[in-house]
């Protein structure tokens, strides 16, 4: 798909994912029913499917020819086996969703031959919209953003689960470890924006985590890949990936090294 073909879905992209956050929004005032998943115990809500059903005959609309892969729609192998494919996170955050809290998103992406193209990730509550373009760099409600420059993990701003923030604590007791972020693609997309330097996980999240926010964290200068250092590749016939370090160049780096030599459990 050539760069201006994807530019030009931008703009309607963030239209629908506003669209998308007022659904959510609007379903989470009243009572709603929300029930747990059978072969994972994660939650699920009426705004999840509710959020789905819409983006999947919007986003459909939008570009026609684009499979479609979504964490509330069973997988269909046929479904995504397309040179484009909608990667699709209806609500990431669901229990910050059902409790009221604010950190929770929408997450879709526009993924090609393994990576993302077109990203937008909108947190509703919060009135923040990321998007990207692969080569145009990276916004948040239309300002440009950027990771945070520098090495040392003096300082810095680390968000992730719990055990893992204690390991590095242990071993870094200089980082300042975060509260939990309940979206992990906006976790991640934190570092984009450079409200933290590093933002970790650990293995399990699956593509639709992870899309958007991959291509915000390189389009803002970050680098998001796996403890090996490998980038990740989507909409593949395993969508699950292992654990996960998204930081500045240098900062990914030493986190990276510290992970092997100090660490390696968290692999």
């Amino acid at each position: 798909m050539p760069a201006r073909d994807v530019l030009s879905l931008r703009e309607p992209l963030e239209l629908i994912m506003r669209e998308a956050g007022e659904i959510a929004r609007e379903t989470a005032r009243g009572e709603f029913k929300r029930w747990t998943k059978g072969h994972d115990n994660s939650p699920v809500s009426e705004g999840d499917i509710a959020v789905n059903n819409f983006l999947r005959a919007r986003l459909g609309a939008l570009a026609p020819e684009a499979g479609w892969l979504s964490e509330e729609t069973e997988d269909d192998p046929a479904a995504r086996a397309m040179t484009r494919t909608w990667i699709v996170d209806p609500i990431d955050g669901t229990r910050a969703y059902i409790t009221h809290r604010d950190d929770w998103t929408v997450s879709v992406a526009l993924v090609e031959a393994g990576r993302p193209r077109l990203a937008a990730l909108f947190a509703p509550v919060t009135d923040e919209m990321f998007l990207a373009v692969a080569g145009r760099g990276a916004t948040r409600n239309g300002v440009a953003i950027s990771v945070s420059p520098g090495a040392g993990l003096s300082g810095a701003r680390l968000a992730g689960p719990k055990r893992v923030l204690e390991q590095l604590a242990a071993v870094s007791p200089e980082a300042q470890p975060q509260a939990k972020v309940f979206s992990l693609a906006l976790r991640l997309t934190r570092v984009a924006e450079g409200a933290f330097e590093a933002a970790l996980s650990t293995p399990g999240s699956h593509d639709w985590d992870l899309a958007a926010a991959d291509l915000l964290v390189h389009e803002a200068g970050g680098i998001l890949t796996d403890v090996a250092g490998q980038s990740l590749r989507y909409n593949q016939p395993k969508t699950t990936h292992g654990a996960l370090i998204a930081a500045g160049p240098a900062r990914h780096g030493t986190l990276i090294e510290l992970m092997r030599d100090r660490l390696p459990e968290f692999a």
